[in-house]
Parts: structure tokens; C-alpha cells; sequence
């Protein structure tokens, strides 16, 4: 099994997010956001060609990036809280077992998806920086277990954009 991991894109302020009175979790993309990760789906679909599941953070900045790749691929999305920055890592590994196909797309938030690449690859102190936008592709003899990944690449926006077909 492989698993892509891709960080949601650029949001809104926090800050002035908040000055609306409504929960961080409501939090969007910005439309610059909205755009840059148009141009990577486009470059993670040369990348990685055919995803089963896409799975995200319910937040709405996670499923709007979700939904977004999952477009270019023609694939449905499903929320999970797994994904959820407060998530613990383990919960992940359970639900992993019941996805279904080769290689899984999860979205979601940091430091969150930096621990668990870091937890999945065997390296809990590990320092992963997974910028907005950007992605990981881990691979897996079977499931997705603490310590049983390897890291085939991980990327920044700037490079995955770069290799989008125009």
C-alpha cells in the first residue's frame, strides 16, 4: 500500500478568521489558496496516477484541498477524524486497515501530518516540514503501521507545480 499525504493550502489569517466568531475549524482556503492547489493536483495526479481512496481532515481548508485533488483524479472524498490535528496516531493505524486499495490520499493539517510521517516511518523525534500544499508519498509492505513506512519522496507546492502537464 502506498499513502500520499498532502498538506491543506494556504488559509485565511487565523487571526482575523477569528474576529468573525466562528470556530477555526470553519476556517477556508484563501482564493490564492484555492488556485495553488489546482496546479498541484494537477502535478501529484503525474506523480501518482491512480489513487483508490481519498480520505480528510473534516476542517473545512482540509476537505476543501481534498476536494480539489480529488476532482482531478474523479474520486469521491470521505471525512474521517482521524485526520484531525489532535488526532492520536494510533487511531490512524486502526482505520487504515479498513481502506480499501493500492495507494490512499489523506489531507489534513501540521504539526499533525508531520507526526505522523514521522511515526509511520519509524522516527518519532523525526522533524519532517511538510509546507502547505505540499506532499508526501509513503509506501507500506502491507498496511500503515507505527515504524513500517519508507519515505519515497517528500515535496514542496513549488516542485509538485512544476511538474503539472499544461
Amino acid at each position: 500500500m502506498k499513502l500520499l499525504i498532502v498538506r491543506h493550502g494556504t488559509a485565511g489569517s487565523r487571526e482575523e478568521f477569528a474576529k468573525t466568531g466562528q470556530p477555526d475549524d470553519l476556517r477556508p482556503l484563501t482564493k490564492e489558496g484555492i488556485e495553488d492547489i489546482g496546479v498541484v493536483a494537477r502535478g501529484l495526479r503525474e506523480l501518482v496516477p491512480h489513487v483508490a481512496t481519498f480520505a480528510t481532515s473534516p476542517l473545512v481548508r482540509a476537505r476543501q484541498t481534498a476536494d480539489i485533488v480529488a476532482e482531478v483524479y474523479g474520486q469521491p472524498v470521505i471525512e474521517t477524524d482521524v485526520l484531525r490535528p489532535d488526532a492520536p496516531y494510533d487511531q490512524f493505524e486502526s482505520w487504515a486497515e479498513s481502506t480499501q486499495g493500492d495507494v490512499v490520499a489523506v489531507f489534513g493539517h501540521e504539526p499533525h501530518l508531520s507526526g505522523l510521517i514521522a511515526w509511520l516511518i519509524g522516527g518519532r523525534k523525526s522533524r519532517i516540514d511538510l509546507k502547505k500544499g505540499g506532499a508526501c508519498l509513503l509506501e507500506f509492505h502491507r498496511q500503515p503501521r507505527e515504524g513500517a513506512g519508507a519515505l519515497v519522496w517528500l515535496l514542496t507546492p513549488k516542485v509538485v507545480r512544476r511538474l503539472r502537464k499544461s
